[in-house]
C-alpha cells in the first residue's frame, strides 16, 4: 500500500514538472474561448437565435448582423453561438456517458476473466461489426429523433471502445507487482480496483475521450441534417448546415458559419487530445 502511494506522489510531483506544450495551450485557449462564447450568448448576441424576422431575410454579413441571415430572417451569429450549447453538451454528454459506462466494464471484464470477459468480448465483437455511424442513426432511426434518442444511441454504440481500451490496460496492469503484493495483503478485489489498478488504466481513455468528442458532435450534426437530431427551431450546427443547404450557391454564409464552427472545434479538440498525450508519455518516460 505504501509502496503504491508512493509511486502515485512521484507520478504527480512529475507530471506538476512538465510544462505545457503550446499546442495544448492554443488547444485549451480555443476550447476555452468557444465555451465561453456558449456560456455567455445571451450577452454577446444582439438578437434570439429562433425569432423570425420576414423582412429581414437572406441579409450578407453586415454590421448589423455579423453573419447574415437565413431565409426566415433570423441571425446566423445568434444561432451559430446558441447552437455550441447544443453540440458541446452532446460532445460532454456523448463521452461522459460511454467512458463511465466502459471504464466499470472493462474493469471488470479484465480484472477477472472467465465467462465475464468472454461473455464482454462477444459483445464487443458484435457492436464493432457495424459502422459506428451507421449503427447510431439506426437507433435513432427507431427511437425517434430526439437529443435523448442521441444520447441513447451514443451510449450504446459508444462504451463497447473504452471497454476494449480499458481491457487491454487491466490485462497488463493485473500482473505488475503492486497488484500483486495487494492481493497478497488481502485487501478485497474492489479496494485493488479502485485504488490500484483504475489510476493506471485511464490515460489511454482519457486520450481517447478527447477524439470520441469530436466524433459525438460530428454524430450530432449528422443526424440533425438528416433531420433525425435536434428539432427545429432549435439551434443546431447540423441543423442550420441543412436549412442551407438549398441557399448553398446564393447564400454560401448560411452553411459556411456553422461548418467553421464545427471545423474550429475538431483543431481545437486535436490540439488538446495532442497536448494530453504528449504530456502523459514524458510522465510515463520519466
Amino acid at each position: 500500500m505504501a509502496v503504491a502511494q508512493q509511486a502515485a506522489t512521484i507520478q504527480r510531483q512529475r507530471s506538476r514538472r512538465i510544462p505545457l506544450t503550446w499546442t495544448l495551450r492554443i488547444g485549451l485557449a480555443g476550447m476555452a474561448l468557444i465555451v465561453l462564447t456558449a456560456v455567455f450568448a445571451p450577452l454577446i448576441c444582439r438578437y434570439s437565435p429562433t425569432v423570425i424576422d420576414p423582412t429581414a431575410g437572406l441579409q450578407g454579413p453586415s454590421a448589423q448582423h455579423w453573419f447574415g441571415t437565413d431565409d426566415l430572417g433570423r441571425d446566423i451569429f445568434a444561432r451559430v453561438v446558441y447552437g455550441a450549447r447544443i453540440d458541446l453538451q452532446i460532445g460532454v454528454i456523448g463521452v461522459a456517458i460511454p467512458f463511465v459506462l466502459g471504464t466499470v466494464i472493462g474493469l471488470i471484464s479484465g480484472f477477472f476473466g472467465g465467462w465475464v470477459d468472454t461473455i464482454v468480448g462477444r459483445v464487443i465483437d458484435v457492436v464493432m461489426a457495424f459502422p459506428f455511424f451507421v449503427l447510431a442513426i439506426a437507433i435513432v432511426a427507431m427511437l425517434g429523433p430526439g437529443l435523448r434518442s442521441l444520447y441513447i444511441a451514443i451510449a450504446l454504440v459508444s462504451w463497447v471502445t473504452y471497454a476494449r481500451i480499458v481491457r487491454g490496460e487491466v490485462l497488463s496492469v493485473r500482473e505488475r507487482p503492486f497488484v500483486l503484493a495487494a492481493t497478497g495483503l488481502g485487501y478485497t478485489r474492489l479496494r485493488i480496483l479502485a485504488r490500484h489498478v483504475l489510476p493506471n488504466v485511464l490515460s489511454a481513455a482519457i486520450i481517447f475521450s478527447m477524439s470520441d468528442f469530436m466524433l459525438d458532435i460530428l454524430v450530432g450534426a449528422s443526424l440533425g441534417f438528416f433531420g433525425l437530431g435536434v428539432r427545429p427551431p432549435t439551434a443546431e450546427w447540423g441543423l442550420m448546415i441543412s436549412e442551407g443547404n438549398n441557399f448553398i450557391i446564393t447564400d454560401p454564409w448560411l452553411v459556411f458559419f456553422p461548418g467553421l464552427a464545427i471545423v474550429l472545434v475538431g483543431f481545437f479538440m486535436s490540439l488538446v487530445g495532442d497536448g494530453v498525450a504528449d504530456r502523459l508519455r514524458r510522465v510515463d518516460d520519466r
